[in-house]
Formats: structure tokens, C-alpha cells, sequence
């Protein structure tokens, strides 16, 4: 569902990348994508329209086209004896749908009533990158600063960065349509730019974007009373989410077996040599599947402190094959 948008592209690129099981597949996208030609595995398929009897005799459905299609449609799919993997944020917070990262907490799956939530991108970057320092030496708290491609915020974010991109004298009074926030009341340009605004703002003084990491880390790592907060910031990149991330250990291990930690975690790639200048960043991560991490240093006044730089594309990892990663693990433990 959403076959013809980027992230929908990008989850069809990992069913064939990753070679998974298919006997039957089905494209669907709004009337207005209705027609188009997708290539998969050699043949070449139509985009269907999406209405509730597509989901006949479908096992997975995997849903990226926007909270009020997934509302609308996911019921019906599951309905039709689907299991949904939803990559919006419709379901995420619901107590009775499995958040899910399988790096993380893959058994979640198991407790599925037909949907399961895909967490947002930048959450999903990070609890790979925290989880095994979580399980070696306790987890308390989390501070976080998020540097996120404009990707993340559709096909005219891009195509807005890019005409901007083109006028560096003008770059202030460049006409801006889509960020913050397409529904906002102001919008500013992206190019030569930082916005520390992602999402609309809520009561607390916390956008929408920072409720979701807080809340969601909770729900995916099991434990409401781990201390998050979150301030997210789009940036003038194309493909890649970068974090700043704080975090305090509930025991003081040394800087080498904090790395050591993140280097045997399943997903994720060290990335740490500043003495040769080594980091991650998210042009050499686009594209690419793993969660890479480096500058990890400890904090100066807290030995249970350390800091780490966290990038991940966030089109792959963030949305797609997190959520193909999710349909792999319905197959493996055979509970679809």
C-alpha cells in the first residue's frame, strides 16, 4: 500500500534485494497513482487502486501512504486475513499493536492481534545503536538531538531543497512551501538552514516529532520510566538522519567496552576512528541497510555518561526494511 512513494519504492527494492518468499503480490496507491508500471523480480506490474477486497488472500500487507490510509484501510485488511505492517504513526501508541525493531524486541511480534506498528525512522536508528549498551549495563537516561534529511519529509521537501539550493544570495527570501510543516501558517526555507521544527508543536513545548521518539524508545525498550527528551531538527540533506545522543548507564564500563558493545549488535556498524577522521555520516550511509555509530566518547563530569553520533538512511532502515525485516520475522516464527 503506497507502492508508488518513496518509501513504498524502497520496500519493493528489499522484498527483491533480500529475496523474500512471494508467491502473489499486489501493488496498490491512491486512484491518482492507479495505472502506473512497477517492475518486480523481472515482471511487470499494475498499481492497482487500493479498496478493501484487495486485501483478498493476501498474508502481509505492508502499509506506507499516510496515518488516514492506514485508519481506513488496515481494519479492513486484517478483516480479510491480512497481517498489517504499518509504517505510519496511526498505530504506534495503540496498547493492543506491537511496536516493533527486530534487532530489539522482535518477540513483540508474537502478540499481534493483525497490525504491527513500524516505528519512526529516527527512533529506530537510535534503540538499534542503545539496545545492547541497555542490556549489558542498564539503560536510564536519554538525551537526544536528531539532524534529519529532508527526505523524511516527502518527494517536494527534496524537490524544494534542491530549487533553493540554486540561488545562495537569495537562499532568505526563497519561496517555501513545505517545511516546517506543510499545514503550518509559516514556512521557511530549507537551503543554508537548520529548523528545529519537525511536526507541529504540542502543549508541552515538545513537536510532535520529539513526542514520538520519547514515547515510542518507552513502548519499543519496555520501561516508562527511562528519562527521554528530544529535540528534532531538519537539516539541508537529502537522504540520512544523523542523532546527537546523551545517554547514562546504570554502570560505568570504559569507552573501548562501549564500543566493543556496539560492535556486536545485529544491524549496526562502528564507525569510530577520529584519529584518522572516521565517522558516520549520512552521505555514505544513503543507501545503505546498516545503523552506523561513532564519536563515542565519555562525558567529562559523568563516568555513567557517554556520548554517541548515530546515522542512518533513513528511507532504508527508518521505514523499509525495518518494516520488510518485521515480515521476515511473520515467516520465521511462522505466525502469520
Amino acid at each position: 500500500m503506497g507502492a508508488t512513494g518513496a518509501v513504498g519504492q524502497q520496500m519493493k527494492d528489499q522484498l527483491e534485494k533480500r529475496n523474500f518468499p512471494v508467491k502473489n503480490i499486489v501493488f496498490l496507491a491512491s486512484s491518482r497513482s492507479a495505472g502506473q508500471e512497477i517492475d518486480f523480480k523481472g515482471e511487470t506490474y499494475t498499481v492497482q487502486e487500493a479498496v478493501p477486497e484487495s486485501f483478498e488472500g493476501i498474508d502481509i500487507a505492508l502499509f506506507s501512504a499516510g496515518g488516514s490510509i492506514s485508519e481506513k484501510f488496515a481494519p479492513e485488511a486484517v478483516k480479510r486475513g491480512a497481517v498489517v505492517i504499518d509504517n505510519t504513526s496511526a498505530f504506534r501508541m495503540d496498547k493492543e499493536v506491537p511496536l516493533v525493531v527486530p534487532e530489539v524486541n522482535k518477540k513483540d511480534i508474537q502478540t499481534h492481534k493483525g497490525i504491527i506498528a513500524n516505528p519512526n525512522c529516527s527512533t529506530i536508528q537510535m534503540v538499534c545503536a542503545l539496545q545492547p549498551l541497555k542490556e549489558q549495563y542498564g539503560l536510564s537516561k536519554i538525551v537526544v538531538s536528531t539532524y534529519q534529511a529532508v527526505s523524511g519529509a516527502g518527494v517536494n521537501a527534496i524537490n524544494e531543497l534542491k530549487s533553493q539550493s540554486a540561488d545562495f544570495d537569495n537562499a532568505k527570501n526563497a519561496e517555501a512551501n513545505v517545511l516546517p510543516v506543510k499545514s503550518a501558517d509559516r514556512h521557511y526555507p530549507i537551503a543554508f538552514n537548520a529548523i528545529p521544527q519537525i511536526d507541529q508543536f504540542t502543549d508541552n513545548g515538545y513537536t510532535f516529532e520529539e513526542m514520538k521518539m520519547i514515547n515510542e524508545t518507552k513502548k519499543i525498550m519496555h520501561d516508562d520510566t527511562l528519562s527521554v527528551a528530544a529535540t528534532c531538527v531538519r537539516l539541508p540533506v537529502v537522504t540520512g538522519h544523523s542523532e546527537s545522543v546523551y545517554v547514562e548507564l546504570e554502570e560505568a564500563p570504559t569507552v573501548e567496552e562501549v564500543k566493543q558493545s556496539i560492535a556486536k549488535a545485529p544491524g549496526v556498524e562502528l564507525m569510530d576512528d577520529p584519529a584518522n577522521q572516521v565517522y558516520p555520516m549520512p552521505l555514505m550511509a544513503a543507501g545503505q541497510d546498516e545503523v552506523f555509530v561513532g564519536r563515542i566518547r565519555r562525558d567529562l563530569d559523568n563516568p555513567n555518561g557517554f556520548h554517541l553520533w548515530v546515522v542512518s538512511d533513513n528511507l532504508v532502515k527508518g521505514a523499509a526494511l525495518n518494516s520488510v525485516q518485521i515480515a521476515e520475522a511473520l515467516v520465521e516464527e511462522q505466525i502469520l
